[in-house]
C-alpha cells in the first residue's frame, strides 16, 4: 500500500465540537445499521456516537500515525481498526461512511465506485463534504482538500456509479455564514481553536435555521446513496 501522509492538525479541534458531531450523526442515524465501516476515521471523533447506534464497527485509517492513535483510543476488539484503504476490504457492509474525507481524495469518482462494490444490496453509502467550490480557501488547501462540492456533483456521481440518492441536503447554516464572512473580509485562519469553540456553541441555532429553511444552504453537504444491485462475487 502506498504510504499516506496527513497530519490531521485540525481534527482535534473539530472532534471537540460535540454539538456539531452529535448533529452530524443525528442526520444519518436511520441509515446506520448492521456491519458498519467508517473510511478515514481520523482520530475517531465520531465513534462514541456510532456506538450508541450500531455494534459491528470497522474503522479504516490509512495514515499510520492516526491509525496508531485509534488503536490506543479504542483497544477493545469489538471495534476493528485497519491501516488500509477501502479497496483492501474483503467483506461486504450495510453502511459505509465518509465524513469529511472524500474531499481529500483526488479521484473521488473512482473512490465512490470502489465503495459501492463493498456494499451489500440496499446498503447505504453516506458522504459528508465541504460545500460550495466558490468558498475554496487557503485553509482547504492547507488541510489537503482538493475541492468543495455542490448537489450537482453528487447527482453526477450517483448516475455514474448506479447508486440511488436517498438524501441530499446542505446543513450547518451558521457555518455557512462564517464562510461568507471569511470570503468577504478575507479573514485568515488564525485562532482556529477559538473559532471552532464559538461555532460549536451556535450549532443549536444552526439546527433551527436548517429546519426552517429546509436545509437549502449550509457549510457542508450530505449525500446518502443506496445500492440497489447485487455485487457479483
Amino acid at each position: 500500500m502506498k504510504e499516506i501522509h496527513y497530519n490531521g492538525f485540525e481534527l482535534e479541534h473539530f472532534d471537540s465540537a460535540s454539538n456539531f458531531r452529535e448533529y452530524q450523526v443525528s442526520l444519518i442515524s436511520k441509515y446506520i445499521n448492521g456491519n458498519f465501516v467508517e473510511v478515514g476515521a481520523g482520530k475517531g471523533g465520531l465513534v462514541p456516537y456510532y456506538k450508541k447506534i450500531v455494534k459491528n464497527i470497522t474503522l479504516l485509517e490509512p495514515e499510520k500515525k492516526l491509525f496508531n492513535i485509534l488503536k490506543k483510543k479504542f483497544p477493545s476488539k469489538k471495534i476493528k481498526i485497519k491501516n488500509y484503504t477501502i479497496d483492501k476490504l474483503k467483506n461486504y457492509y450495510d453502511t459505509i461512511i465518509y465524513y469529511d474525507v472524500l474531499e481529500h481524495i483526488k479521484k473521488d469518482l473512482n473512490e465512490v465506485s470502489i465503495a459501492s462494490k463493498k456494499l451489500k444490496k440496499n446498503g447505504y453509502l453516506i458522504i459528508s463534504v465541504p460545500a460550495y467550490q466558490a468558498f475554496y480557501s487557503d485553509f482547504d488547501k492547507s488541510v489537503g482538500h482538493f475541492k468543495r462540492y455542490n448537489k450537482k456533483d453528487f447527482i453526477t456521481i450517483g448516475k455514474r456509479t448506479n447508486l440511488k440518492i436517498e438524501k441530499l441536503v446542505y446543513y450547518d447554516s451558521v457555518g455557512f455564514l462564517f464562510l461568507v464572512l471569511n470570503k468577504i473580509l478575507s479573514l485568515k485562519q488564525t485562532n482556529l481553536k477559538n473559532k471552532i469553540f464559538l461555532w460549536n456553541l451556535l450549532i443549536p441555532i444552526s439546527k433551527l435555521i436548517d429546519f426552517l429553511t429546509f436545509k437549502m444552504f449550509g457549510k457542508s453537504l450530505l449525500c446518502v446513496f443506496r445500492k440497489c444491485w447485487n455485487t457479483e462475487i
